[in-house]
């Protein structure tokens, strides 16, 4: 049996880059949009760097959740009483349109916040995609909905694991805490942690803010966003902070 490393996140808005170093290190990329949402998490909101004497702002979707308490992510529906889209799209060219490779992605991100999209889930594994492809990750992506699995923690993943046919899990590190590694053995799928070790690059403002949304670095440094996100390119000091 060949190997398949499969990794498994809930679909984020606009992620981090350790979301998509997770996805370039799999053979197969589990959206888990089923579980419940969690309010004041980063499954509709995330940070950009700005202008601003703090350095960041948060760009949130804002969601309707009042009376509906335990439902899952891909059930979600945007609240669009509020004019969320026109704001994030100020947000973005207001802090970055002087950032190189801004004005070369700005037209289909923009489209993608244009399209009339209800649901969270939906919205945001549009711009995943849109992501991945533009740091170069050709990688196979499902839906955690799709595959008819249940459980909780270990369980669960374990269930999503065995249902694709996974030789390997990639876990995060926070799976340290609270995985159950003995399962996973029994079931003979072995587990695998991330190791991501956070690239420093240029920026648009000093100094240096990690952990934003990984349209940072692909503003900042367009096609070759993908080659520093796997580290086969450092950036030169004097590219870092000019």
């Amino acid at each position: 049996m060949s190997e398949r490393i499969v990794a498994i996140h809930q679909p984020e808005l606009l992620p981090w880059l350790g979301f998509l170093d997770k996805l370039r290190q799999c053979d197969l990329f589990v959206l888990l949009d089923h579980v419940q949402f969690e309010k004041h998490y980063v499954q509709n909101r995330n940070r950009i760097r700005t202008s601003t004497p703090r350095g960041w702002s948060w760009l949130t979707v804002p969601v309707r959740v009042k009376g509906r308490f335990g439902q899952p992510i891909n059930a979600v529906e945007i609240d669009d009483t509020v004019n969320w889209r026109r704001k994030h799209l100020a947000a973005l060219e207001q802090h970055y349109h002087k950032a190189p490779a801004f004005w070369q992605e700005w037209p289909t991100l923009q489209a993608h916040y244009q399209r009339s999209v209800q649901r969270l889930a939906d919205f945001n594994i549009d711009l995943i995609r849109w992501l991945s492809g533009c740091f170069g990750l050709d990688k196979t992506m499902i839906r955690s909905s799709e595959l008819s699995v249940s459980g909780s923690r270990s369980e669960l993943l374990l269930a999503i694991c065995r249902k694709v046919g996974a030789t390997d899990y990639l876990s995060g590190v926070s799976g340290r805490e609270y995985l159950d590694r003995e399962l996973f053995q029994r079931a003979g799928i072995r587990v695998r942690f991330q190791e991501f070790h956070h690239p420093i690059y240029r920026q648009c403002y000093e100094p240096f803010i990690p952990a934003l949304s990984s349209v940072d670095l692909l503003f900042n440094h367009g096609p070759q966003a993908g080659e520093i996100l796997a580290g086969e390119r450092t950036p030169r000091l004097s590219e870092v902070f000019t």
